[in-house]
């Protein structure tokens, strides 16, 4: 089991957006910490990236990344779909 772990900007997101939507998207980030290196739906490895993983929900995305050292999760970013990819 690996802790979660929310930045600043992901945690504020969470808060700010629907509880049912909030509730959802925690409930998923649980369920792969459980196990993340198995395989779960909607999510993918991103390229060029170590350990960096995309999980889609709907129009939203979250990107965590895991490391394995200290069994941590880490949630860097929430945010829609249209948003999440643009600098």
């Amino acid at each position: 089991m690996y802790t979660v772990h929310y930045q600043k900007h992901a945690a504020r997101r969470l808060v700010r957006m629907p509880l049912k939507l909030a509730r959802k998207i925690r409930d998923r980030i649980e369920i792969i910490a459980t196990d993340p290196y198995q395989r779960h739906p909607n999510v993918t490895r991103l390229r060029g990236q170590e350990n960096s993983f995309r999980l889609r929900l709907g129009d939203w995305r979250v990107f965590y990344a895991l490391d394995k050292e200290q069994n941590l999760l880490l949630v860097a970013k929430i945010d829609q779909r249209g948003q999440v990819y643009k600098r």
